[in-house]
């Protein structure tokens, strides 16, 4: 059987791992792995080849959205591939529907990213949104729902914030029995530190307003009373002893825990009504569909005021210069989060809190790719991998937002041209906005 080989010349290869950008090398792709990395005098390009000049190009791993929920596929699909984003975590969805999707976007069936997915959260009794979670009362029914998620073949639990600790505990149990990590919000019964033991990655910083809480001696409220209902004590992050603060970043480091925050939701939630109203930038892309869920699963949701997520930003760099690892996410299908385009907003704000751009790259790439067990074949250029790679007209280096000039993009070894991704574009147009096209 003759096998597909592709070429890029002359290109520069972004090594995330180290930090560095290697000039003049050849990558050679066989099929959808990475063959060959050298100088082209070196390979011996075979003249069967096709060949991508990649003079004053960069060629960098595809970008991961670590944190969506995978709704809209055939408009969400070519988005990401347009952005450079080639693998997904999937944190909530009805486990039938986002486990068939899972595999046909793996096996290729479905065009775009990659996904690991943990199926439907597992929240307190009644669930927060019972469109995608399960409700559970009692530690016995969180280890049979952890036993019949494990069954059907999800990759990762998801917990949420309505839980009681002795649930949350059970869950951990059970999961840890199944070899499934558990990822997903603090329970607002559990402190963090506490939530850290069995939690493997934490969304959005929610459970940190907590930690300021304890810092400034205040009273630290361990009962369910709303989501992130503690999140004005972000306003008095300043008021906290930056050596105390260090020592639980340190903790949550040992303890083994990495935050996916998405401080980009909150961003755009402070124009809130304006994503609900349509009217925003690129609103082309986003179908009545996904538009009627951002108006009714969030309308009792009120804008939020800046100090949220500038507070978030600032404690992500502090996180960062802390080690703790890090990924990019996006809370997808919350209001006025693009797929693909919100992943370069996310980096961007990330660069601007004071993140190196290296730093940043690796929280879009190697680091998600591991945490999902997919780091021998994803998340970094090199032989042997698999060939989803972002070739871009920028350092990202240099500057993160560079990630955004994509020339071309190679899915699991198919290349698709600048060309080819506008094309993609109209098509998630045309897919989102029939009546229009």
């Amino acid at each position: 059987m003759t096998r597909k080989v592709t070429a890029a010349i002359d290109v520069t290869v972004v090594d995330v791992e180290n930090g560095t950008a290697v000039p003049g090398q050849t990558v050679v792709v066989v099929d959808d792995r990475i063959d060959k990395i050298g100088a082209q005098a070196e390979l011996g390009i075979q003249e069967r080849a096709q060949t991508i000049n990649g003079h004053g190009l960069y060629l960098m791993p595809g970008l991961v959205d670590a944190h969506v929920h995978y709704l809209d596929a055939p408009v969400f699909g070519r988005l990401m591939i347009a952005n450079g984003v080639l693998l997904v975590r999937d944190m909530g969805m009805p486990t039938d529907y986002i486990l068939k999707l899972r595999d046909q976007l793996n096996r290729g069936e479905t065009l775009g990213p990659e996904m690991v997915a943990t199926g439907a959260i597992l929240d307190g009794h009644p669930p927060l949104i019972p469109q995608v979670s399960l409700g559970i009362k009692t530690p016995e029914e969180g280890r049979v729902a952890v036993r019949k998620q494990a069954e059907a073949g999800v990759d990762m639990i998801k917990v949420y914030s309505g839980l009681d600790e002795d649930v949350f505990l059970a869950i951990v149990e059970e999961a840890q029995k199944h070899g499934l990590k558990i990822v997903g919000h603090v329970p607002e019964s559990v402190y963090i530190e506490a939530a850290a033991a069995g939690l493997r990655s934490s969304e959005h910083l929610l459970g940190f307003e907590k930690v300021i809480a304890k810092l400034l001696g205040e009273p630290v409220n361990l009962r369910y009373a709303g989501m992130g209902s503690d999140a004005d004590y972000f306003r008095r992050l300043g008021e906290v002893d930056p050596a105390e603060l260090a020592g639980v970043y340190q903790r949550l480091r040992t303890s083994g825990l990495t935050v996916c925050p998405t401080i980009v939701t909150f961003k755009t939630f402070i124009d809130l009504r304006a994503f609900q109203a349509g009217s925003f930038p690129r609103s082309e892309y986003i179908s009545p569909e996904v538009l009627g869920i951002w108006k009714s699963l969030w309308s009792p949701q009120g804008e939020l005021p800046d100090f949220i997520w500038q507070g978030w930003a600032h404690m992500v760099s502090d996180l960062n210069k802390a080690g703790v690892p890090l990924m990019v996410g996006t809370d997808l299908l919350t209001p006025g989060i693009l797929p693909g385009y919100a992943v370069h907003e996310e980096m961007a704000i990330w660069q601007e809190a004071g993140i190196p751009p290296a730093d940043v790259l690796r929280s879009a790439t190697i680091v998600p790719a591991q945490f999902m067990g997919l780091g021998d074949r994803l998340g970094s250029v090199s032989e042997g991998k698999t060939a989803s790679m972002v070739l871009v007209r920028a350092n990202p280096l240099e500057d993160v937002r560079n990630a955004q000039q994509i020339e071309g993009v190679f899915l699991r070894g198919q290349y698709f041209s600048r060309e080819d991704l506008d094309r993609l574009l109209d098509e998630a147009k045309s897919l989102a906005q029939p009546s229009t096209a």
